[in-house]
């Protein structure tokens, strides 16, 4: 997706580049509809490399800044996307688990799961801010990309997308809040069923189970989000308390994600060898899928 996908028919605004620049984000505002957009474009594959991770932690801190600065007013909302067809991101950065793993390098891991947990929780509180954080689904979300999807206030999967949690394939499970939010949408039982299967689900049928808030049609993600959008205006106040009122009931603490990122990382130095040897193929099929 580029900035002009999202000029839909009836819904033409005025795009405006931000004058921060990121190696690893492309970001714009839609100043019609108070929208600033974030789309990842990862190297050298589409999963959360520590240069991602940097650039969404100054994006978070640059739009809480302008906010700040407009007293609350220059956004309504927060799209985070993806730059590269059919994928919106692979999860992890399995090629540095696992030479974490085999240097011994505990300390980096942990650092590196708390970059992740950083940036997701600041997504699950919508900066801070009021304003709406939406997941924008038009391609494949697997591991820590379907944890990032789940960790905004809206969800939008396009039809025919996948969605999961493969982390069991290589006997470890997915550490950075994936637990946290799935049973806060479909209770304990069944978030622990979805992350012990390691299935890779439609977002049809995670729409279904009241993953997926809105599924859009193929191709027309964006043209649900301005549906979405439309609806909420219309009736501001109750769209800005009920989101009010599930901050209220489904918190999900800093320290929750921090204590799960612990067990995470002990977790990480119990695998064998022949856990990261399933890990290095699934690193060959994300570079794979970056080289289509």
């Amino acid at each position: 997706m580029n900035k002009l996908a999202v000029l839909h028919e009836g819904h033409n605004a005025y795009l405006d580049e931000t004058i921060h620049q990121y190696s690893q984000l492309k970001t714009f505002n839609d100043t019609t509809h108070k929208i600033t957009w974030c789309l990842m474009n990862s190297t050298p594959r589409p999963c959360f490399t520590p240069t991602l991770l940097d650039d969404l932690a100054s994006y978070i801190k640059n739009i809480k800044l302008e906010m700040a600065h407009s007293n609350g007013e220059k956004y309504n909302y927060l799209v985070l996307g993806s730059d590269i067809d059919g994928i919106y991101n692979l999860g992890g950065d399995l090629d540095l688990f696992c030479e974490a793993i085999k240097t011994g390098d505990r300390a980096g891991l942990f650092s590196y799961a708390v970059s992740c947990i950083n940036v997701l929780h600041q997504n699950i509180v919508h900066l801070e801010c009021d304003l709406t954080t939406i997941s924008l689904v038009q391609g494949d979300a697997l591991g820590g990309g379907f944890e990032t999807a789940l960790a905004s206030n809206i969800l939008i999967a396009e039809r025919g997308t996948k969605l999961g949690l493969p982390e069991v394939l290589f006997n470890l499970f997915p550490g950075m809040g994936a637990f946290s939010l799935l049973s806060r949408k479909v209770g304990t039982v069944m978030a622990e069923k979805i992350i012990l299967s390691g299935q890779i689900y439609s977002a049809e049928e995670l729409f279904d189970m009241g993953v997926v808030d809105i599924l859009a049609e193929k191709g027309e993600a964006e043209l649900a989000l301005f549906q979405y959008i439309k609806k909420a205006k219309r009736s501001a106040n109750s769209y800005q308390a009920i989101r009010k009122v599930k901050d209220v009931c489904n918190q999900i603490s800093y320290k929750e994600l921090f204590d799960i990122a612990k067990i995470w990382t002990d977790a990480a130095f119990n695998l064998t060898d022949k856990d990261l040897r399933m890990m290095k193929r699934l690193v060959a099929r994300q570079n794979a899928t970056s080289a289509t």
